[in-house]
């Protein structure tokens, strides 16, 4: 298979991915309003003009030409006024945008259907019906998580030597040979051979490369009880790992120009499909939610940071903020770099891809979470504050407040949705004219 085709094919298992993930994100919100009898006028994949519809019973399925999102549509999601009426006019521009709400989420109840709106569900069911979409994602998550690094698995660093270096050279050098001045590595003298799976250190067992590496660094200068498999036997090997400068790297593993002592064995990992246990997928996930919430928190910097590139010489940051764009490049670019273990390149692949549409779920749970309108979390937000500002009433001996008027946050949404348009131009741009790719 072509390289081209190749990257054709991960730009459209990235789309159909990212589109399902949708339309999934909606079906979180669909199922409960249906099961609780809010009615739902319409399900959409999409924004803009309507590329398909049908209508099933009350509700207009489709799909719409800008797949950057979806909804359904519920009767009554804003309760009427303080006087319990929809007004036909008001005064005030943060008013009459509250008012258009309430009137637009109130022209498709029918005479007789009023029982059937959003806002007259108790506060549990609104809650469950805003969180459905959310969960979903968080849910498909998990699943892709396990799948990928569970079931299929993915390249790693493993505990059996590939390499064992003869001696220790200099920080930075890039020598490929021995010297007569050279000091003799560790490892090579403790008897490490290449083909060795180290089990123990310090009679500790070794669950992975990256936990034994850490215990290396830390134990220079200090002799350490090994156990090694070799040729299927247990063999006992004393090392002591040597106090040496080693670069310092990022999170990324790229070296940042300063040094630092720590211990040395002269040792190499192999590479080999690894997999996560299940019990490690929730931690694997919740990593990620907290990395893109660190994202969020930082939005104002980071968009700032892709406009620098965007318009100037600044580099992109991989870390950074990526439209669909952005994705589908990177899925492309993904399923066309070379298998890193020969013999199972499809597995590969398919692992990589799945573990983006992985991460996708993670930003989309992510970012609908945040308590402001139009995300789902600041319908969410509003349902928990009509159960303390009901509970702070009951504590004054007053009258049952209501529904909380969350229409009153539409100014507030409204600008939310400029800034999200806003970024997604931004982004957009970005990713045509300065990308993040995989060779950063």
């Amino acid at each position: 298979m072509t390289t081209v085709l190749l990257w054709v094919v991960g730009i459209l298992a990235a789309a159909i991915g990212v589109a399902l993930s949708i339309a999934l994100h909606e079906v979180g919100h669909l199922l409960p309003a249906k099961k609780f009898g809010v009615k739902v006028v319409q399900y959409m994949v999409g924004f803009g003009p309507t590329l398909f519809s049908r209508r099933r019973g009350e509700t207009e399925y489709g799909v719409k030409a800008i797949p950057l999102g979806g909804y359904i549509r519920m009767i009554g999601m804003f309760p009427p006024g303080e006087d319990g009426r929809v007004r036909a006019s008001t005064t005030g521009r943060w008013a009459l945008m509250a008012e258009e709400a309430r009137q637009a989420s109130f022209v498709e109840i029918e005479p007789g259907e009023e029982h059937r709106t959003f806002y007259r569900r108790p506060v549990w069911q609104r809650i469950v019906i805003m969180f459905g979409g959310p969960f979903v994602n968080l849910v498909l998550a998990l699943v892709l998580t396990a799948v990928a690094a569970s079931a299929i698995g993915q390249p790693g660093y493993v505990p059996t030597l590939s390499a064992v270096s003869e001696c220790v050279l200099p920080a930075g050098s890039t020598a490929t040979t021995c010297g007569a001045s050279d000091p003799a590595a560790p490892g090579a003298v403790a008897g490490l051979r290449p083909g060795d799976e180290i089990v123990e250190f310090g009679g500790k067992p070794v669950q992975d490369w990256n936990a034994l590496s850490a215990q290396i660094r830390a134990d220079g200068g200090r002799a350490v009880d090994l156990v090694v498999l070799r040729d299927g036997q247990r063999v006992p090997i004393t090392a002591t790992p040597v106090l040496t400068e080693r670069a310092v790297t990022n999170a990324t593993g790229k070296a940042t120009g300063e040094t630092e002592r720590v211990g040395f064995l002269g040792v190499s990992p192999s590479i080999a499909v690894v997999r996560t246990p299940l019990s490690e997928v929730p931690g694997v996930v919740g990593t990620q939610i907290e990395g893109v919430a660190t994202i969020v928190v930082r939005l104002p910097q980071r968009l700032y940071d892709v406009a620098q590139a965007a318009f100037g010489s600044a580099p992109r940051d991989p870390n950074g903020p990526i439209g669909v764009v952005g994705i589908g490049r990177l899925a492309g670019e993904l399923n066309a770099q070379p298998a890193i273990i020969p013999g199972d390149e499809l597995a590969e692949r398919t692992s990589r891809i799945v573990s983006l549409l992985a991460g996708l779920n993670v930003a989309l749970f992510v970012f609908n979470m945040i308590p402001l309108l139009p995300f789902d979390g600041g319908h969410i937000a509003g349902a928990l504050w009509e159960v303390v500002k009901r509970a702070i009433f009951r504590l004054r001996r007053r009258p049952d407040p209501g529904p909380v008027d969350v229409a009153k946050a539409m100014p507030l949404a409204y600008g939310v949705s400029i800034v999200l348009v806003g970024m997604s131009v931004l982004l957009l741009y970005a990713d045509i004219v300065r990308p993040v790719t995989l060779n950063q």
